[in-house]
């Protein structure tokens, strides 16, 4: 028998574009699922994490065509900028429903379902006319829905597979691929659109891949695996929430309703501003993923350096460039900042907040740069969206850890979700849409130019420099706090 609570998802991101793998201690006397040799329980893991790969493959094939399809179905910024929104939304809405379903029924059948209904999704918004743009919006909000079944799933049969050492080392590797299919999908997308010279071709290579994903995953993952069950074990993964706790009749804690929890939490100072401090993450890292490279593409026809793609297929460069930056620097930041907070901590107590606060503060400098020096320089935009990117992954490994030691285990899992929901409802899921928004509006107050096409784009992505200060600002709040709240915790 197992009690289970609340699954939701995020990242990001991520996007997401780091995530963190984190523990609470556990009973020593449960032992591993133990169906067959260690190496089965591998094969099992290396499946989930390829489809994981495609997963988020999925989620930026748009963005590294954006422009293409932009011209195709004649939309403007605002509407553009909605597409990742509906995303986004559908993502996070769903993937409550499919936690609560993989808690209660066979997580490999749905599993497979979600892989199965993804692709075929996708495979079929390749296909659509462009007089037809609303089921284009349509499909990208169903793909969604579908990418959530396996993002709620999956890590969870990771976490049964594996002990306590070894699954943080394996969730660790599951996270990797966050970074690494998001920057795949820029290159994916652009290098297709440049082979085949037309842009549809981006979404028939992933259902390919995830009919192997399929296959795959009905010839080596039983179909029953079982479930560990732990104290108030968390595990938050890549914005996946699992809590399992203790048998019935074994809780040595008092029980409280939801609401309670609620309230605690709000009076939780460190949780609350490091909640904040994560949605200006997600915030800043949703507007980059969706626009850079259109930003990039304007500015070098701004410069002269490529002509308008008025009627011909758009050079695809910027995407390629730019999805090898997001995988580089989204496994770099995640383990720089595990690795940063672990020595630090040794000398400093409130060294994870300042480190968070220290890194928001140096990216929002280098994305402003960047913004700033599109107009003259794109070699020097790139190198300091580089680093501005650098530094945000810093954050997405420590930011869980803050909240699971400043949160008291019968807490977490409430913590995790309400964290989560907060940072995609006020972040990433609206940014693209509002930088698309603001930039219509600053078009529609001039004249029609490439050079204003490019500036309303520029102006509009000072948001995103503002409000890496204001996260800044909110973990600078969080070191004031979280001595005492992690005292609190812990007695």
């Amino acid at each position: 028998h197992e009690n289970t609570s609340l699954q939701s998802q995020p990242p990001h991101e991520e996007q997401n574009y780091g995530a963190t793998a984190a523990h609470v201690g556990q009973d020593p006397s449960m032992s591993v699922s133990g169906n067959g040799p260690a190496k089965r329980d591998y094969l099992i893991a290396a499946v989930l994490c390829y489809a994981n790969l495609i997963n988020f493959m999925d989620w930026f094939i748009v963005p590294g065509i954006l422009l293409e399809v932009q011209k195709y179905f004649k939309l403007s910024d605002g509407d553009t900028g909605l597409l990742q929104t509906v995303f986004i939304l559908c993502y996070m809405l769903a993937a409550p429903i499919f936690g609560y379903l993989g808690d209660r029924y066979n997580r490999k059948i749905i599993l497979g379902a979600g892989i199965f209904f993804w692709s075929g999704v996708t495979l079929g918004s390749s296909f659509i006319s462009e007089l037809y743009y609303w089921m284009f919006f349509l499909s990208r909000g169903l793909v969604g829905i579908g990418t959530a079944s396996y993002s709620t799933i999956a890590p969870t049969i990771i976490a049964d597979l594996f002990e306590e050492g070894k699954r943080t080392t394996m969730l660790s590797v599951f996270y990797i691929f966050i970074p690494v299919g998001s920057g795949l999908g820029y290159v994916l997308a652009a290098g297709m659109a440049d082979v085949t010279g037309d842009w549809h071709w981006a979404f028939r290579i992933t259902p390919c891949m995830g009919g192997l994903a399929l296959v795959l995953l009905i010839l080596l993952v039983p179909h029953r695996i079982q479930r560990r069950t732990a104290a108030h074990r968390a595990l938050s993964i890549s914005g996946t929430i699992r809590v399992a706790a203790e048998k019935p009749g074994a809780q040595r804690t008092a029980k409280t309703t939801w609401c309670q929890d609620v309230i605690s939490l709000a009076k939780n100072w460190s949780f609350v501003w490091s909640s904040l401090g994560l949605t200006a993450m997600a915030f800043v890292t949703g507007a980059l993923g969706m626009w850079v490279p259109l930003f990039l593409y304007r500015a070098q026809v701004v410069q002269g350096i490529v002509s308008p793609c008025l009627q011909e297929s758009c050079d695809s460069s910027n995407s390629l460039i730019f999805g090898g930056i997001t995988i580089g620097t989204g496994v770099l930041g995640v383990i720089a900042g595990a690795e940063a907070a672990r020595r630090l901590r040794k000398i400093n107590n409130k060294a994870d907040p300042l480190i968070c606060a220290a890194s928001m503060f140096v990216s929002a400098l280098c994305i402003y740069i960047a913004l700033m020096v599109a107009q003259t320089n794109i070699l020097s935009t790139f190198i300091f969206i580089a680093f501005g990117e650098l530094f945000l992954s810093v954050n997405w490994a420590v930011v869980t850890d803050i909240l699971l030691y400043v949160v008291t285990p019968r807490r977490q899992s409430t913590a995790i979700a309400l964290q989560i929901l907060v940072s995609h409802l006020l972040g990433d899921a609206g940014s693209p849409y509002l930088i698309g928004i603001i930039s219509n509006v600053i078009q529609a107050k001039n004249s029609h130019s490439f050079q204003w096409s490019f500036w309303s784009m520029q102006y509009s992505f000072i948001v995103c420099a503002f409000v890496g200060v204001f996260g800044g600002g909110f973990f600078l709040l969080t070191s004031f706090y979280i001595e005492e709240d992690r005292k609190e915790a812990e007695q």
